[in-house]
């Protein structure tokens, strides 16, 4: 029988051998002591069999005849099995947990975040393939967290040891979250005051732009941990210099070496995006829009901006998505920050810890994505 979807194949395959080979959870006496794994193969027992009938029909779907009937039914049961692979994680560890004074921990194994990778993906395909307008299928994905918002909100996850350090941490991390979001907001508004006005000065002026482009290519190969660094003394001369900066907050450490690093690595893919959206606009348009007689300022803000804004905000969607990474390292150089956390679950080997600063990024990084993405499907969509 021919395969149809190899994709499906690929993915429900590497899903099966996540199950076999990797620990689907690992419980340990308490967060300080690596624990042991416990397979999948071993819970999937009693009532839980009924998990092997998604993967069964995944399977199937694979060599079936492709349409949007089969990609529909491919994301429900891709969002069945995601919802049954939540369930038994938290179902595993209640029944762990060894009562409420017990320190015992049940973290989440490589075996289930391969799984529910898997899974997640399985779905985006299907849907990828079932809904052919952007801004449809932009929506649509969204449903994809549902199970996970649902067993939240159940407290199903309770029991497990990602929730109990969010549970034991949870002003610091509210605390972090928001230091994060100050820090993005903080590189995006002036990368983008700064970044937008270079951008038309190296289209206006091309002599400019091998030089602006060199210099920007320099600063963006310096690794950030070293960037920080070397702004460390400076700004702290700075701010021994102008006592009214220091009272302001301006120092060797903390926020501000970060916010000018970070805004130094975000102007590059800014300055080329104004550049590219620019030139993207074809002679044609402009000349008529000569024709028609409209002056320099006119053609720039009427016709310019509205055919090159698409492209300059996926600059800014790298950058804000770049700056979200970017920032978890400027912990180290006390900026808070989420980072903060994930350092402290290094430095006390707490991989719980560590997760608990780590997800809020990438959900952060996917919503930004999905954010910016959105807008630019719209313009586009809009100006059609």
């Amino acid at each position: 029988m021919a395969v149809k979807n190899r994709v499906l194949l690929a993915l429900v395959i590497l899903m099966i051998l996540s199950g076999i080979g990797l620990s689907f959870v690992s419980h340990a006496p308490n967060r300080l002591i690596s624990g042991q794994g416990i397979s999948l193969i071993s819970l999937i027992k009693g009532p839980v069999w009924w998990l092997l009938v998604p993967l069964l029909m995944l399977s199937a779907f694979a060599f079936a005849k492709q349409n949007i009937v089969l990609y529909w039914s491919t994301v429900l049961i891709a969002e069945v099995l995601l919802f049954g692979l939540l369930f038994l994680a938290g179902t595993t560890a209640a029944q762990l947990a060894g009562g409420e004074e017990s320190l015992a921990r049940t973290s989440l194994g490589g075996g289930f975040w391969l799984m529910s990778g898997m899974s997640i993906l399985i779905a985006t395909d299907s849907l990828s393939r079932a809904v052919v307008n952007p801004i449809w299928r932009s929506l649509a994905n969204i449903s994809l967290i549902l199970p996970v918002v649902i067993l939240l909100a159940t407290g199903q996850f309770d029991q497990l040891s990602l929730m109990k350090e969010y549970v034991n941490r949870q002003d610091v991390f509210n605390d972090a979250l928001w230091q994060h979001l100050q820090i993005l907001l903080a590189t995006l508004v002036p990368a983008v005051v700064l970044g937008i006005p270079l951008g038309l000065l190296c289209f206006r002026s091309p002599r400019f732009q091998g030089t602006v482009f060199s210099t920007l290519n320099i600063i963006q190969t310096i690794p950030s941990i070293a960037l920080f660094g070397l702004l460390i003394a400076p700004l702290a001369g700075l701010a021994a210099a102008v006592p009214w900066l220091a009272e302001h907050g301006v120092s060797g450490i903390g926020l501000a070496p970060a916010i000018v690093a970070l805004v130094l690595y975000a102007l590059l893919p800014l300055v080329r995006s104004v550049v590219a959206g620019l030139e993207a606009v074809p002679d044609s348009v402009v000349e008529s829009a000569q024709g028609m007689g409209m002056t320099r300022l006119q053609l720039f803000f009427r016709v310019q901006i509205p055919i090159a804004m698409p492209l300059i905000l996926s600059g800014i969607r790298i950058v804000a998505v770049q700056t979200v990474g970017l920032a978890v390292i400027a912990a180290l150089i006390g900026a808070g920050g989420l980072g903060a956390i994930v350092f402290q679950g290094l430095l006390s080997s707490a991989l719980d810890l560590v997760l608990l600063g780590v997800i809020p990024v990438i959900v952060m990084a996917v919503v930004v994505d999905s954010l910016f993405k959105f807008i630019v499907i719209f313009m586009d969509t809009s100006h059609r």
